[in-house]
């Protein structure tokens, strides 16, 4: 989150970014936007009785902001249905992987579990299937032989602070389209893919 709205202050990002809002009264993002001036909004999950109760609760404070899009960034939970239909490719999200592999958590330790030499990271909309959907661009870092599950995330972290910011500049600009079969295609960018300049 601190990485798009980084972006967006020095311009290299052309959109704007109007509210953060967490579930996370603790969360120390919210506290880093306030310093930034920035709108927060913290609504407790725990203080209702369903999922789908605070998914409402939740669409109601995001809708107020009239957002184009909604970036989750650290958003540790799984959204209701009737929450992504809401957001119908408006709903964008990143996750530590380069899906369709290793979607859930622990994605770091399942790579090194199975040896896999490239891992990374995935920008994609959000559809009801959990780190499914159209994938909007990727980042992909080496996988070292001394690496651990830490190591393995700082790098993969590198590279999100990358491919986030210029996906949050392509959907400010109107270049995104979900095309009829589900890909993904941006104007100017042929080839939306992130490396690492890690490469030992």
């Amino acid at each position: 989150m601190q990485a798009l709205v980084r972006a967006c202050q020095s311009k290299a990002c052309s959109g704007e970014v109007v509210a953060v809002v967490s579930n996370r009264a603790q969360a120390g993002g919210v506290q880093w936007a306030q310093g930034q001036g920035i709108a927060t909004e913290v609504i407790t999950h725990t203080d209702f009785a369903s999922r789908e109760a605070f998914d409402q609760a939740l669409a109601a404070v995001v809708d107020r902001y009239t957002p184009d899009y909604v970036l989750l960034a650290g958003f540790m939970r799984i959204l209701t249905p009737a929450f992504v239909e809401h957001y119908a490719g408006r709903l964008v999200n990143i996750h530590p992987s380069l899906l369709p592999a290793f979607p859930g958590l622990h994605t770091h330790e399942q790579a090194l579990a199975v040896g896999v030499q490239s891992h990374g990271c995935t920008v994609h909309f959000v559809t009801p299937v959990l780190d499914h959907g159209p994938i909007i661009a990727q980042g992909v870092v080496p996988v070292l032989a001394d690496d651990t599950p830490n190591t393995l995330a700082a790098r993969v972290l590198t590279i999100e602070h990358r491919v986030y910011p210029a996906v949050a500049t392509w959907l400010a600009q109107s270049r995104v389209k979900i095309m009829p079969d589900q890909r993904v295609q941006v104007e100017g960018v042929p080839r939306r893919l992130f490396v690492s300049e890690h490469t030992q």
